[in-house]
């Protein structure tokens, strides 16, 4: 009598523990999924607020080089001196790096890139040392510990 209901039990606790086990699993994966999702939404926040901020420097730049421009363009016609035009070619630069990369493809250049990167140069992405362990966590946090103290 004791074996048949020593096996019932030890049925029941492992059927408990497969349950247990299932619902740890489903509810890790949830967490990760919403941890994924808020990740993915700060990165994208971050992202328009960077996009946000190089077009307002756009305005800027756009503007000094359009006042830059007419001063420089009057200098040539009073002096007719050609050295006056000389920070034109550069300014144009400048403003065209500016605006291709707030409304242009420039955006979707540097993610083509990065892709490139993570796919074939993936060697230039690692970390020296290698990626920290929770062992190598574990020791300098008790270093810094027992200097602490």
């Amino acid at each position: 009598m004791g074996a048949v209901l020593g096996s019932a039990m030890k049925n029941t606790m492992d059927e408990n523990f497969k349950k247990n086990q299932e619902f740890m699993l489903q509810t890790q994966k949830l967490q990760l999924g919403r941890q994924l999702q808020m990740q993915n939404a700060m990165r994208e926040q971050q992202m328009s607020m960077q996009l946000a901020g190089a077009r307002e420097m756009f305005y800027w730049l756009a503007s000094f080089y359009g006042v830059a421009t007419l001063g420089m363009l009057a200098g040539f016609k009073k002096s007719k001196n050609p050295a006056v035009l000389v920070p034109f070619l550069p300014f144009t630069f400048i403003v065209a790096y500016q605006a291709d990369f707030c409304y242009g493809t420039k955006m979707s250049r540097i993610r083509d890139e990065a892709e490139k990167i993570m796919q074939e140069e993936r060697a230039l992405l690692e970390l020296p040392n290698g990626m920290p362990s929770f062992q190598s966590i574990e020791e300098a946090r008790l270093k810094a510990e027992a200097r602490s103290s």
